[in-house]
């Protein structure tokens, strides 16, 4: 039987796209290392997605493991309009112009079809074209007109896209197209939804009243606007993903790494998966290797104690979607073992709450370093206590056994949880031999180790973890038969 569990804890969220849409090729992803598979909604229509769904449900029920799937949503996106020769030049110094003609752009001015900017701009904003490769400021603006001065030139085209840095743009975070998009896919039965455009936590709650609790929130952090309100952003979320993509057009590209370390601290402290994006092994969307430096990049959000970190176009559109898979996998697998990892992940272990089920997840982890175990296996209905098991960054493996598929999908992201979906459990003896089966079975120990158990009685019901057990792994309880 093919071995699903995975020698590092941080997880690998793979894109799939044109390079990597055959039952064939996300097999193949998955064993390499794929956790949990993203959906890219700025590409493909609903049929396609529908396809590539099917294909890793089906994969799923194969293996047996549980597999987590992110459908990202696009998010408005600006872009200027068109030229009547395809593309200007604009020099350093010149001016130009943005306004709302509905007429072919020259080098002196094109359309910017997007009203709402034209409210909130004011003189000294400034506005990036073409990812920030061009960059103005504004000199005068008006309703229907904004002139500004080019302060870094460049070749601008048609329909090239348009960053606004420094205000809080008054769009929803939810085009048109991503209400129909996002019905389609919570219809569809995916896992968590990716926001996009995320300003402020007032675009969470929007989210929330759309999707009806049928999938998780993923925020994206891509805009200045959200890392100064993040602090309440991700009270409403239910995981944050690090983009840096953008964020790194906005912002001062030498701001990110600490934006990164800052908001990583705040997700473990929150107990909230943490996702690093963009451009990690970018090289391998054309190379089969990496360069040290995107190496040394994925490493560091793995030091960092990152929840996962995420493959966009190296595995959607690239060359060596595959390899790129095992190469981030064999990152993490170095970087777990080496010992200056358990050290940095300890001294930045966040203090927990003083409730039960927060003691008996510490205590887990520290019964774990203190004795000769081989697995944390805990029963979760919702999810909370296999949260707060991860959160503590055990040095051993955690299982987590749950009913509900639902759950276990989710928890694909979460560092360090590997996922199981059990019959429910109404009396602890049943959960003891559940656990010493799953952690036998799984490969994780052998006869006469031990494990830990933690659960919550009464069973199934949500945030009643109260007892902590080392149980054997014997033969008597793996051969138990019916529990009276």
């Amino acid at each position: 039987m093919l071995r699903t569990s995975r020698e590092r804890s941080v997880k690998i969220v793979a894109t799939l796209g044109p390079a990597s849409d055959s039952a064939k090729t996300i097999r193949e992803l998955f064993i390499a290392g794929a956790d949990v598979f993203r959906l890219n909604l700025s590409h493909g229509n609903h049929s396609e997605l529908k396809e590539r769904y099917q294909i890793i449900r089906e994969l799923e029920k194969e293996l047996g493991r549980p597999i987590g799937i992110l459908a990202d949503l696009q998010g408005p996106k600006l872009r200027c309009g068109d030229f009547e020769n395809g593309n200007e030049e604009l020099v350093e110094g010149s001016s130009f112009i943005f306004d709302l003609e509905e007429k072919l752009g020259n080098k002196k001015r094109v359309m910017l079809p997007h009203q709402e900017i034209f409210e909130v701009l004011k003189v000294g904003s400034v506005i990036l074209v073409d990812d920030g490769k061009i960059k103005l400021e504004v000199i005068e603006a008006a309703r229907d007109q904004i002139n500004t001065k080019v302060l870094v030139g460049g070749k601008i085209s048609n329909k090239k896209g348009v960053n606004i840095p420094d205000v809080i743009l008054p769009f929803s975070a939810l085009s048109t197209k991503d209400r129909k998009d996002l019905e389609y896919v919570c219809n569809l039965g995916v896992d968590w939804i990716g926001l996009s455009f995320v300003q402020r936590f007032e675009d969470i709650l929007e989210a929330k009243k759309l999707i009806k609790g049928r999938a998780s929130i993923l925020a994206k952090i891509e805009k200045p606007a959200a890392v100064e309100t993040f602090d309440k952003i991700l009270q409403e979320a239910d995981a944050i993903m690090v983009a840096r993509g953008d964020l790194g057009v906005e912002l001062p590209i030498y701001s990110l790494p600490p934006i990164q370390k800052k908001l990583i601290k705040l997700c473990r402290t929150a107990g909230k998966p943490v996702v690093v994006a963009t451009q990690m092994l970018e090289s391998m969307i054309e190379s089969p290797s990496p360069t040290r430096a995107e190496v040394s990049d994925v490493a560091q959000a793995i030091y960092e104690g990152a929840d996962a970190v995420m493959l966009s176009a190296e595995s959607a559109a690239g060359k060596h979607p595959i390899k790129a898979v095992e190469m981030m996998n064999s990152v993490a697998v170095e970087i777990e073992n080496d010992d200056s990892f358990r050290q940095i992940i300890e001294t930045s272990r966040p203090i927990m709450g003083t409730d039960t089920s927060n003691a008996i997840t510490v205590a887990a982890r520290e019964v774990s370093e203190r004795t000769d175990v081989k697995a944390i296996c805990c029963f979760t209905h919702s999810g909370t206590t296999a949260i707060l098991t991860s959160r503590e960054r055990p040095k051993i493996p955690i299982i987590a056994l749950t009913p509900e598929l639902s759950i276990a999908r989710k928890l694909a992201l979460n560092w360090g949880l590997h996922c199981i979906v059990t019959e429910k459990v109404d009396r602890f003896k049943q959960a003891v031999i559940k656990a010493v089966r799953a952690a036998k079975n799984e490969g994780f120990a052998s006869l006469d180790d031990k494990i830990i158990i933690t659960a919550g009685v009464p069973f199934n019901i949500p945030g009643t973890t109260n007892i902590l057990r080392v149980a054997p792994v014997n033969e008597s309880l793996i051969h138990a038969g019916e529990i009276e």
